[in-house]
């Protein structure tokens, strides 16, 4: 479980990485067109449950507030000003779901400069594997696939407490006048995503295989290694009901 102290030193980590990409004007462009690669790419491989009624909301809030191209600055700041009254204020679930939304952000921003240093134009599936198998570093990987279930399913749990979604409505007026909006909106959008999930069902189990099985094409170079759709299709399927 995070802490609002294990918070804040992710934060600090975020904005010392953020500021090696900022002192390199070309690095940074490349991370940019990277980042916009990645989205890309899951987008593609999404497409199918992004489709389906039950799941869109939820494969969106991934793609928008989660794992996405740009930062999340005014979310950031709101956390690093709010710090304080979070722990007091914030139930324990909320707060652990932003902390591993945190750290997977920070996860992913310092292996996403690392695989940049890598490349040397806007990546290709080609360059892309080579750069991956370069940076190496599979538990960060690993672990980075877990944080996406985590997140979902700890979303998915927190939504099914009624009593969650009457405080949280009743914080809107009060944390936008506080200057908490970004961050406040960001809670919002995910509980509004999660609430349409059918209960119990496997979404993050089957994207968790998924991502598995790209991370093994990838690192044993296999040929194209994001037709993820056949090696998805060996586990158990997304429940249907």
């Amino acid at each position: 479980m995070h802490t609002a102290h294990d918070l804040d030193q992710l934060l600090a980590r975020k904005r010392q990485l953020q500021s090696v990409a900022a002192s390199r004007h070309e690095f940074e462009m490349r991370l940019q067109q990277l980042r916009a690669w990645q989205a890309g790419r899951l987008a593609r491989s999404y497409a199918d449950l992004g489709a389906d009624p039950r799941y869109s909301q939820a494969v969106a809030f991934f793609l928008s507030d989660i794992y996405a191209p740009h930062e999340f600055t005014h979310r950031d700041r709101d956390l690093t000003r709010a710090l304080g009254k979070l722990r007091r204020a914030l139930p324990a679930a909320l707060l652990a779901v932003l902390g591993k939304a945190l750290e997977l952000d920070v996860l992913t921003l310092a292996l996403d400069q690392a695989m940049t240093s890598h490349l040397t134009a806007p990546p290709t599936e080609s360059s892309y594997a080579q750069a991956y198998r370069a940076v190496g570093r599979r538990p960060d990987r690993e672990r980075q696939i877990e944080l996406i279930r985590d997140i979902g399913k700890s979303l998915d749990a927190v939504v099914r407490r009624r009593w969650l979604g009457l405080a949280l409505r009743a914080a809107h007026g009060p944390a936008h006048l506080a200057g908490f909006g970004a961050l406040q909106d960001f809670l919002e959008r995910g509980w509004s995503a999660f609430r349409t999930l059918p209960a119990g069902d496997e979404l993050f189990d089957d994207i968790r295989r998924r991502e598995t099985a790209v991370m093994d094409a990838l690192f044993q170079a296999r040929p194209n290694p994001f037709a993820w759709t056949a090696a998805a299709e060996q586990g158990t399927p997304v429940q249907k009901s």
